[in-house]
C-alpha cells in the first residue's frame, strides 16, 4: 500500500514519492516557509497533502525499514505532542 499517488514498487518497498517525503523531512530547514516552498517545488503537492502522507508513513513498517532514524524521531515528536494535548 503506497501512501502517495504512485504505485508501490514491485519489491514491496516505498514509492519514489514516499521516499521523497522522508527525504524532505530528514533535511534541516533554515527559515519559515523554506520547507513549505520546497514541498511545493520538489514534490509538487501542497504542504497539507505532504503532512497527510508523512503521518501515514509514520505508521508504515516499510518507512521504518527505509529510514529508521527519521521515522523514530518523528514518532517520538508525534507522541510528545499527543501527550501534551491530553
Amino acid at each position: 500500500m503506497s501512501t502517495g499517488s504512485e504505485q508501490p514498487r514491485e519489491d514491496g518497498g516505498l514509492s519514489e514519492q514516499d521516499q521523497a517525503v522522508l527525504a524532505v523531512e530528514r533535511r534541516g530547514w533554515s527559515g519559515p516557509g523554506a520547507k513549505e516552498r520546497a514541498i511545493r517545488e520538489r514534490l509538487g503537492i501542497s504542504p497539507t497533502r505532504y503532512y497527510q502522507l508523512l503521518n501515514a508513513l509514520l505508521d508504515d513498517p516499510r518507512a521504518l525499514a527505509h529510514d529508521p532514524v527519521t521515522v523514530n524521531r518523528l514518532r517520538r515528536r508525534r507522541d510528545e505532542q499527543r501527550g501534551r494535548r491530553r
